[in-house]
């Protein structure tokens, strides 16, 4: 199984995540420039990685998330939360256009969840997800 996930995070890698990891490292820059705002930052460059190499990873919420999560998501929602979920959508279309892209298309669907609210999870293996909590 380890095979199959290196292959995929490859191909994933080359057709979408490249490109989505570079607009949460974006997002993650104007968040430091903003000081203010380490703390998306922060979170921004996490989401970063996990979409660079997702399979075979998962998010969880954090047991210790509490209301500055809450809030702190809705204020990322509002000013980048929806624009990384657009974008998303945008390169999930063209995956579905063909056969071998519809895996990756619903993979990068899955991900709009973790796009508008980061704060309050975190990034772990999936067989720590399930098996090591």
């Amino acid at each position: 199984m380890k095979v199959l996930g290196f292959v995929l995070n490859v191909l994933w890698l080359i057709f979408c995540g490249i490109w989505m990891a570079i607009g949460y490292a974006i997002a993650g820059i104007i968040c430091f420039v903003l000081i203010i705002t380490i703390p998306f930052g922060i979170a921004a460059f996490r989401i970063a990685g996990y979409v660079l190499w997702p399979f075979g990873r998962t998010t969880v919420e954090k047991a210790d998330a509490g209301a500055p999560s809450c809030v702190g998501n809705v204020i990322w929602l509002v000013f980048a939360g929806w624009w990384l979920a657009l974008a998303h959508i945008a390169t999930s279309i063209p995956l579905f256009l063909s056969i071998i892209g519809i895996p990756f298309g619903w993979a990068n669907l899955k991900m709009i969840p973790i796009s508008l609210m980061p704060l309050g999870r975190e990034v772990v293996q999936t067989d720590e997800a399930f098996g090591g909590r």
